[in-house]
């Protein structure tokens, strides 16, 4: 089977790279850097709730180890959910393989067995492994014993929720990033209707941009209201 992984233009957007990556743990990067540098074949676990970071984190992984000339792969495991095994099986050869959203395929025991296979033969072949899920190995609804033993073994990331002051500190970096200008009015706005969701923001920026250049107006709030609608998430 072909492997669904995203097109190539968006695979590793450049919002999202370890060096724009807000609030890290101690640590976490130069463990992430390691793995995707040559000869990387450890296995590393990012746990945390969504929007925390996590896919941010394994696209960078990709990105950097893609630049060292690797061959890497990115599943988002939501998209091969009940036929994991030929998605694993196409991938055998990699050098890094990230897997995203375990959560997706726990649970499910053909798949469950099938993540359990793959990891030993990547582990006995070299094969970084990097993968992420909302909860650590203990957590996961899993039924097989042996699978939680093996993701307990690799080097753990815990990721944490964004305060208020991170998620303003992220949206005014991406926006940055496109030229955009926002003041604090603008960016409190914006921060309300988001709610702690961060994982549309590219797509608002994108939006507001391309609005903006239109239009030939400013990001102000009634501009914001204008384009995205007048009701905020949270009061």
């Amino acid at each position: 089977m072909t492997v669904p992984q995203l097109p190539l233009a968006l695979r590793y957007p450049p919002d999202q790279r370890f060096e724009t990556f807000v609030s890290a743990p101690a640590g976490a990067l130069a463990q992430l850097r390691a793995l995707a540098g040559e000869g990387g074949g450890d296995a590393v676990f990012v746990a945390g709730p969504a929007g925390a970071g996590k896919t941010h984190l394994l696209l960078a992984t990709c990105a950097e180890a893609e630049r060292a000339g690797r061959r890497v792969a990115f599943v988002p495991l939501a998209a091969v959910a009940g036929r994991l095994s030929e998605a694993l099986v196409a991938l055998e050869g990699h050098d890094l393989v990230a897997l995203d959203g375990l959560e997706a395929v726990s649970g499910t025991r053909a798949d469950e067995v099938a993540l359990f296979d793959a990891h030993n033969r990547a582990r006995a072949a070299g094969t970084g492994l990097l993968y992420a899920a909302r909860a650590n190995p203990a957590d996961l609804a899993l039924g097989l014993p042996d699978l939680r033993s093996r993701l307990s073994q690799c080097a753990r990331v815990v990721l944490s929720a964004l305060d208020d002051e991170g998620r303003r500190e992220v949206l005014a970096q991406r926006a940055r990033r496109r030229g955009l200008v926002l003041d604090e009015a603008a960016l409190d706005w914006l921060l309300r209707r988001q709610g702690r969701d961060l994982g549309g923001l590219a797509a608002v920026l994108d939006r507001l941009d391309k609005a903006s250049l239109a239009a030939q107006r400013r990001i102000t709030v009634p501009f914001l209201r204008q384009i995205l609608g007048s009701v905020d998430a949270t009061p």
